[in-house]
């Protein structure tokens, strides 16, 4: 009994350690860039890459910018989202691409896609760069 007890926190402490975001099941590793949002193509240049760790980060039209995924896979959450601040002309299509990524509750990558999507039916496309 008392090596059950004992057996119990352990396992959980080797869990904290694991990923179990999008990162993990094939968005790690490479530079995602936004191809469409909602069928539309984002003439504007933004990316994203996910981090073992849980973490994300990117570039936005005008600004980089880093968070946290809070949801297994295909879950989407991000938390904690902080961007630079400077301006330039594209700060339209950046508000338009963080009010998306942060809308998005499900993941699912296939090869070199990532698809972003919510409950209401929009969708974001990016492509894993070369």
């Amino acid at each position: 009994m008392v090596r059950l007890i004992l057996t119990f926190p352990l396992l959980a402490l080797f869990q904290c350690g694991t990923d179990e975001t999008v990162a993990s099941y094939g968005a790690a590793d490479q530079i995602w860039t936004l191809k469409e949002i909602d069928s539309q193509p984002f003439a504007a240049s933004a990316q994203l890459q996910f981090h073992g760790d849980g973490k994300i980060s990117g570039h936005a039209p005008c600004n980089s910018y880093s968070g946290t995924l809070n949801a297994p896979y295909p879950w989407f959450e991000i938390q904690d989202l902080i961007a630079t601040r400077a301006a330039c002309a594209g700060l339209e299509a950046e508000g338009m691409y963080f009010a998306a990524l942060l809308a998005m509750t499900q993941s699912e990558v296939s090869g070199n896609v990532l698809i972003l999507r919510n409950e209401g039916e929009h969708e974001m496309v990016f492509t894993a760069a070369e």
